[in-house]
């Protein structure tokens, strides 16, 4: 057999595949029907654990004995029970990334190496907060699976199309945006740009308006550069009265650029989305355009350093087949992990694996673990209220150590109280109780999801208290935000801001918990 291209591994004289994952081309429906397809087969279960200790091991088959789609197995160890895994309930996504890094400084104090030290995330986007935070500590960390959240291609663009806004004279920002999305101007227009600003001894943008009123340039690129420079002009205008998060907004949609990777069939496409939607989250952290640019460029500074201990920051795909000391497990909180994406499009396939990706998290735990949510997040610029992911309550209560910043739960001053897990918490039950009495939807059932195309028929969710009253509004990741037009007993009707055109969706597709 060709080991290198199956990806096969041989162990004492058995081949053995590592491909168990959807994301890896996986069929989960071949090891369910293997027993049948292939009568008197001996199944052989691998149920000793090397890595983790007995908490962490317990915490993730609690976890994933909720799949149904799955082969039963009892995973142990002859590690002792190790610490319980530890989850933090956090006001906001700030305060998340403050709480990671004082946890980091203090096993650095310890003696712990940050080398055995990783930061696992749901989405790429995700990882901006935690780098920020880290060169705020001086924490040296890396990214493992791609650039850092600065130099990525699609937030290099969309800061190319805000530094040209802010300064018409920076030809680098220019040269690299004048075709982005592509517009016509190729090569041959960019070096008579260039020709002419040299000539002139003006930077490119004047050179761009000398030309429009010249021959040089055949007509329908110099009517494309004369458009482009027109919007420019309008943006840099706006941006002395207009909010600057809202005028970064505006910038990327009338350029097109946002609709470019909305059209983009490619796999990164959605992850490149989220990361601009991100970029608005992190200016909105600044007063004005300025002050966040410079902002940037001293991140920019911090590059990353060679042959010195590190955390690893990296998503819960790339993780797999990873192991670390200590693992921190941030944003676990619904639309996040479970990604609403995934249950969307997917339904409870989907959410099965995300529940593996989640297992797969905790387990690259060797002696602790640490799981976060916060009560309110950043998305696209606008306050949104969470609750803690479903997969924090599937954990065994006694697995547990949970608490939270004083005052998030009622009644549990800083903790959940009792020591008795995160499930079994009078203080999580009184906040629960609390969110119910506010209108806003409790943590969803998994059993409860139905697609459009009716691939999982299934009971619908239960209606919450107070739903959305009229001219509510709310958001969602596929649809963006929106206004409700219309209330009844089985559906919203949603004015969605972005789709141009009234959606009518079940009461499910629009969760609470993502009310605007």
């Amino acid at each position: 057999m060709d080991i290198e291209s199956t990806h096969n591994f041989l162990a004492d004289g058995i081949y053995t595949h590592n491909s168990i994952y959807a994301w890896r081309g996986a069929e989960i429906g071949n090891i369910l029907r293997f027993e049948a397809d292939f009568p008197g087969a001996k199944v052989v279960k691998l149920e000793q654990n090397y890595r983790s200790t007995g908490h962490i091991l317990s915490a993730a088959s609690g976890l994933i004995a909720n799949n149904k789609g799955r082969l039963g197995k009892t995973l142990w160890t002859q590690a002792d029970g190790g610490e319980p895994v530890r989850v933090r309930g956090v006001w906001d996504g700030e305060e998340e990334a403050r709480w990671v890094g004082d946890e980091i400084e203090a096993l650095q104090r310890q003696g712990v190496s940050l080398a055995q030290i990783a930061v696992l995330v749901r989405a790429g986007f995700q990882t901006r907060e935690f780098e920020e935070r880290f060169i705020t500590l001086g924490l040296p960390y890396r990214v493992i699976g791609g650039p850092r959240f600065y130099e990525r291609q699609e937030i290099r663009d969309a800061m190319a199309y805000l530094r040209v806004v802010n300064s018409p004279d920076d030809d680098l920002a220019f040269e690299r945006i004048v075709n982005v999305p592509k517009r016509g101007i190729g090569p041959a227009a960019l070096q008579c740009l260039y020709q002419a600003a040299r000539a002139r001894g003006m930077p490119l943008t004047e050179a761009g308006w000398a030309l429009t009123e010249t021959d040089e340039l055949k007509p329908k690129v110099r009517g494309t550069v004369r458009n482009l420079l027109q919007d420019f002009f309008r943006w840099r205008t706006l941006s002395a009265t207009m909010p600057h998060t809202d005028l970064a907004r505006m910038v990327l949609d009338e350029s097109g650029y946002t609709r470019m990777w909305q059209e983009d069939k490619t796999p990164e496409a959605p992850g490149r989305l989220e990361n601009l939607k991100e970029l608005i989250t992190a200016m909105a952290e600044f007063e004005n355009l300025p002050g966040f640019l410079e902002h940037v460029a001293l991140v920019m500074e911090n590059a990353e350093a060679a042959g010195v201990d590190q955390v690893t920051v990296m998503t819960l795909h790339g993780a797999k087949g990873l192991e670390f000391d200590m693992v921190f497990l941030p944003g676990w909180e619904e639309g996040v992990f479970p990604n609403q994406r995934a249950l969307d499009e997917t339904g409870i396939a989907g959410l099965e694996e995300e529940r593996r990706l989640a297992y797969v998290g905790l387990t690259r735990a060797r002696k602790r673990a640490y799981i976060s949510h916060a009560a309110n997040r950043r998305l696209y610029g606008n306050w949104v209220s969470a609750i803690p992911s479903r997969f924090v309550e599937e954990i065994p209560g006694g697995d547990v150590e949970a608490e939270a910043a004083s005052g998030l739960y009622p009644g549990g001053g800083g903790g959940f109280g009792g020591g008795g897990g995160f499930r079994d918490s009078p203080s999580f039950a009184a906040f629960r109780a609390g969110q119910q009495a506010a209108g806003r939807q409790q943590p969803p059932a998994p059993r409860t999801i139905t697609l459009d195309g009716g691939s999982y028929h299934v009971e619908p969710r239960a209606r919450p208290n107070a739903p959305f009253p009229k001219g509510a509004r709310v958001f969602h990741q596929k649809f963006g935000y929106g206004t409700v037009t219309a209330v009844d007993q089985d559906k919203l009707e949603i004015d969605f801001d972005q789709a141009g055109s009234k959606k009518v969706m079940d009461s499910f597709v629009v969760p609470a918990e993502k009310a605007g």
